[in-house]
């Protein structure tokens, strides 16, 4: 799906360009995970081995004719029953890749004793129902995990699905509450980094949402009181749980978003658009967007000293306007 992006249509408005380009966001609709279904609950952990989020959708909606798996509808005990599972899943790798080393041990293989203590300490924190994600791992320990995949460390975007007269009440807010609470317990400040996070929808309505013209969709959400549409919501909150943001590129011929990681420098975030110009970077001329808009073009930009001139390590910005300059 595209990111919402009204820089993208403002720079149009002024580059007229042959194409425009936003940055995306691919969601894959996997299989859910069930408490106590193990072989299950496998498949779905080889499924998402290799995205970058989980996105948990809990059900906070009553309806006869949709029978609760549980038997009712209680979402923060389907939240931590997801959880944990997550937790047993990954608790089930480290066992069986500990047995395997032991194995190899009696045939007189010897064992990689560091992968073996970080394996251990892995244990140990599962043990105590601590997902990985609240955990800081060194760089060493995380190439030992990488080539595991585990669930649980992956971020965490928690969807709680609520009746259209539940939506912005005590009620969800109270839910909310709750499930907030249930991640933070299990963090007890073990990490300074929140790699969580919860968004409150009605599906049923968005569902008649996507359906309407944008005019329409949006006088609907105002009577609503709600500013956007869910997608667009739950799109913010992944950028911003990933630490994504996006540089743009202008042009006759395209207007584009590209997304880097927070933190990127200007030669790491050239080469998001061709190799070789991250190979042969030279410098990178960039303006923040709102100078731009405020000067209405690149000249008057240039000329109020607003077009900077950056080197390799610059760190690139939200929002920044970038021509690369490089030789190969």
């Amino acid at each position: 799906v595209k990111v919402p992006d009204s820089r993208i249509e403002k720079l149009a408005g002024i580059y007229k360009p042959k194409k425009k380009t936003y940055a995306t966001v691919e969601y894959i609709d996997y299989i859910g995970i069930t408490k106590g279904d193990i072989e299950q609950n496998r498949k779905v952990s080889d499924l998402i081995k290799d995205v970058d989020a989980v996105v948990h959708v809990i059900r906070g909606f009553e309806d006869e004719s949709i029978v609760h798996p549980m038997g009712n509808v209680t979402p923060i005990r389907d939240a931590e029953a997801v959880e944990l599972e997550m937790i047993f899943g990954d608790l089930e790798l480290i066992e069986k890749r500990l047995e395997r080393m032991e194995q190899g041990q009696k045939r007189g293989k010897k064992p990689d004793e560091t992968e073996k203590k970080i394996l251990l300490k892995c244990k140990e924190v599962l043990e105590k129902e601590t997902p990985f994600r609240d955990i800081e791992f060194s760089e060493e320990e995380q190439k030992t995990m990488r080539n595991l995949q585990f669930m649980s460390i992956k971020p965490v975007i928690v969807v709680l699905n609520v009746e259209e007269k539940d939506l912005n009440t005590e009620k969800v807010k109270e839910l909310e509450k709750e499930i907030k609470e249930l991640f933070a317990k299990r963090n007890d400040n073990l990490s300074p980094v929140t790699r969580h996070s919860l968004l409150s929808l009605c599906g049923k309505i968005e569902m008649e949402i996507a359906q309407l013209s944008p005019e329409e969709a949006g006088a609907f959400l105002n009577d609503l009181g709600i500013q956007e549409p869910a997608l667009n919501r739950l799109i913010h909150v992944s950028y911003d749980l990933l630490g994504f943001i996006s540089f743009l590129t202008v042009g006759e011929d395209e207007v584009r978003a590209w997304t880097i990681k927070k933190g990127t420098d200007a030669q790491k975030a050239a080469g998001k658009i061709h190799s070789d110009i991250e190979r042969g970077f030279i410098r990178a001329e960039v303006v923040s967007f709102d100078d731009f808009i405020s000067h209405g073009n690149m000249s008057a930009a240039r000329d109020k000293g607003l077009l900077r001139l950056e080197g390799k390590t610059y760190e690139v910005k939200d929002g920044d306007i970038i021509n690369f300059r490089f030789n190969v």
